[in-house]
C-alpha cells in the first residue's frame, strides 16, 4: 500500500514541474497532499498494528459478543 502512494506522489511532483496553470496546479497540489496524508496514515496504523501483535491481551473468539464462540 506504501508504493502506490508513493508513486502517485512523485507523479504528482513531477506533473507539478511542467505546469504554470493554477487551474491544473491547484488540483494537482490537492492530490499530492492527499497523498502524503494517506501514506502517513497508513505508517500509523501498521505501527498500531505490530505494537498490538506483540500484545498479550488477544483471543480468538469473545464470548460476551459471539455467541457461537466456543
Amino acid at each position: 500500500m506504501i508504493a502506490p502512494e508513493q508513486k502517485a506522489r512523485t507523479t504528482y511532483d513531477n506533473i507539478l514541474r511542467f505546469v504554470d496553470d493554477p487551474d491544473v496546479a491547484d488540483p494537482i497540489k490537492f492530490l499530492r497532499e492527499r497523498e502524503i496524508v494517506h501514506y502517513q496514515r497508513f505508517g500509523e496504523g501498521l505501527r498500531l498494528a505490530t505494537d498490538r501483535l506483540d500484545s498479550k491481551n488477544f483471543y480468538q473468539c469473545n464470548p460476551s459478543f459471539d455467541k457461537n464462540c466456543k
